[in-house]
Formats: structure tokens, C-alpha cells, sequence
């Protein structure tokens, strides 16, 4: 068996350090006022559309970007935090199937994290958003996971916390269970897949006694 897991909102919460990094980044050039609420909306997008998104000029996307990776670097770590139940989901899953993440975060700062958390020697890849062309919700992140882990698509799952995550599951074929600890609103979510639950270790759970 092989399961997939999404980063932000499924497994790690960052958003404080997401939110400081996108002020500093719209500050740095002042092009768009900073809105929490929105940009939280927006989780799970890569960081040039969640600029895009918000209304920065197409020609000063990519420095809004640099200017939130140089910020981003330097507070990953200390301000992000495991989910509850999270640790609990992850070593659970590790006694039943092969395990791989699959973000649109940076695969550096997300290997980072999670060595510092004490939990990266669980999975055995790592797809972040400079590892494909497409992320999610295209299915090229799961796909690629997938290959590298030699999966059987059958056997297969991914938990995450958005529409996008369901979407790349269910275009690479495999099932995808959506949890609400996260940035995916609930009726959104229970429209894309039938299986729910309310957190990483309820959806690990689920998996292994399917």
C-alpha cells in the first residue's frame, strides 16, 4: 500500500509564517494592501498563482515570490507546528504502507520542516513544487510520486486538505481522503470525494482498515 499526504493544513500548520511572509513580500513592493483572509483562501495554490490571484501585475509576480521564499526561509521552522494527531497519523501509516508527500510548498524548506519535526525519515519521497511542471491540481505531482515509489495505483491513496489535492488524486487514479483540520472548506471538500474525516491520524485510520 502507498499513501500520499499534502503538507499545509494535512500534516503541518504554517500559516503564520505563511501569513508573515506574504506581508513582507506585499509590503516590500506595495503593489497590493495585505488581506489574511484572502490569502488564507488561496492555500494549497503554488506562490506565483496565489500572488496572481491576489492582483499583482503579471511582470512583478516573480519577485513577490523571491521576496517571500528570502523571508519564508528564515521563520519556516520556527513557526511551523505538527497538526494534532499528525505525528500520531504518520507513524500509523508507516506500519501499513510505503508513505510520500506531495506539496506545492518548496521541497527544500519542506524537507527542512520536517527533519526539524523529527518525522522526514518516514516518507520515502519528497515532490515539491520545483520537482514538476504542473502541480496540483494537474496529477503530475501524484504521478511522479507514485512512479518513484513503484506503486500500484489500487493500493493507493493521498490525504489532503483541498479541492486541488482530491483533483490530482483522482486524475492520477487513485482515491484521495479530504480532511477538515485544514484550509478546504467542508461542503467544498464532500463534493469532490465521498471519503471525509477530521484529521490526518481519522484518515489514516480509515485507509488501513479499508
Amino acid at each position: 500500500m502507498t499513501i500520499l499526504f499534502d503538507l499545509d493544513g494535512t500534516l503541518i500548520d504554517s500559516t503564520e509564517a505563511i501569513l508573515e511572509s506574504f506581508e513582507t513580500a506585499l509590503h516590500t513592493f506595495g503593489e497590493i494592501a495585505f488581506d489574511e483572509h484572502k490569502i488564507k483562501a488561496e492555500v494549497g495554490h503554488p506562490l506565483d498563482v496565489m500572488f496572481r490571484t491576489l492582483g499583482v501585475q503579471e511582470e512583478n509576480i516573480w519577485a513577490h515570490v523571491d521576496a517571500y521564499k528570502a523571508c519564508y526561509r528564515t521563520i519556516a521552522c520556527e513557526k511551523t507546528t505538527l497538526l494534532p494527531y499528525a505525528a500520531d497519523a504518520v507513524r500509523l501509516a508507516s506500519e501499513h504502507a510505503v508513505l510520500g508527500i506531495v506539496t506545492t510548498k518548496t521541497a527544500t524548506y519542506s524537507k527542512e520542516i520536517l527533519e526539524d519535526m523529527g518525522i522526514m525519515r518516514y516518507f520515502n519521497v519528497l515532490i515539491g513544487r520545483e520537482d514538476v511542471t504542473h502541480p496540483k491540481p494537474h496529477p503530475e505531482p501524484v504521478r511522479k510520486a507514485l512512479s518513484l515509489l513503484h506503486a500500484d495505483t489500487t493500493r493507493s491513496w493521498m490525504v489532503g486538505d483541498t479541492p486541488m489535492d482530491i483533483e490530482s488524486a483522482h486524475r492520477a487514479k487513485i482515491a484521495c481522503v479530504a480532511v477538515t483540520c485544514g484550509y478546504g472548506q467542508e461542503d467544498v471538500l464532500r463534493k469532490s470525494t465521498p471519503y471525509m474525516a477530521k484529521n490526518a491520524l481519522e484518515a489514516v485510520k480509515f485507509i488501513v482498515e479499508s
